[in-house]
């Protein structure tokens, strides 16, 4: 198949808007995206680049996003690479995975996967959440068996990791500190652009980009469930 060096060019012009911003709006760069939604030659293109690339170009409402694939260490984040920006310096994997329970507690907190829209709050206290990961650590340690945990999350581990941390009324910043470690991983969460974390108010809130992601790709019913088995959660809940 041949291609036309118009259609070429503005596949590359797109695809290196992405890499530099990871998102394309029309009110940002009509002529850039009406010629990936207009043009389905470019759009291909553009999408043949993003699996050069190791990752995704999708459009969900009116943005199209660029989604780095889960091991695509170069345009994403690594696991070390993440530990040593959400964790203490000492920290083992056990605070890796406890620092990914927290996102995934958050994520379930904020939709259901039920509806035509999977948002069913608009905000959540910061210390609201606290209380739900230690819920749910609880119940995890609680619910888990012996063999499930050889194979599976380590419930216990994780409650360790989260117990080890100390608390801090005067909201020390130090990720040795249960609220330090809150707020480097909502601060990090925030720098993606996926929340508002408005520190003052201790209020945390989605934006339209993690919306879209939740609505359009992440809640499918085998995902949603997939994360629900990850935090204990049974399903008649």
């Amino acid at each position: 198949m041949t291609y036309e060096m118009e259609e070429i060019t503005a596949s590359q012009m797109i695809f290196y808007y992405l890499l530099k911003y990871r998102e394309l709006t029309e009110e940002e760069e009509r002529d850039l995206y009406k010629a990936y939604t207009e043009n389905e030659t470019v759009m291909n293109l553009v999408k043949r680049q993003g699996q050069a690339a190791d990752s995704n170009i999708e459009r969900y409402g009116n943005v199209i996003y660029l989604i780095p694939k889960e091991d695509n260490d170069f345009l994403g984040f690594s696991k070390a690479l993440l530990k040593s920006i959400l964790c203490k310096s000492t920290a083992t994997d056990k605070d890796y995975y406890l620092s990914q329970f927290v996102v995934l507690t958050l994520l379930v907190e904020f939709y259901d996967g039920q509806s035509s829209s999977s948002k069913t709050r608009d905000f959540m206290k910061v210390g609201e959440l606290m209380n739900c990961i230690s819920e749910r650590l609880k119940e995890g340690v609680l619910n888990q068996s012996e063999e499930e945990e050889q194979g599976g999350i380590a419930f216990v581990n994780m409650k360790e990791a989260f117990e080890a941390l100390r608390s801090d009324e005067k909201g020390s910043k130090a990720r040795t500190t249960k609220e330090g470690f809150m707020h480097t991983i909502l601060n990090f969460l925030q720098k993606q652009g996926l929340l508002d974390y408005i520190e003052a108010d201790e209020m945390i809130k989605t934006t339209k980009k993690l919306d879209h992601f939740m609505d359009y790709n992440l809640l499918n019913k085998n995902n949603y469930h997939r994360v629900l088995r990850v935090l204990g959660v049974k399903e008649d809940e």
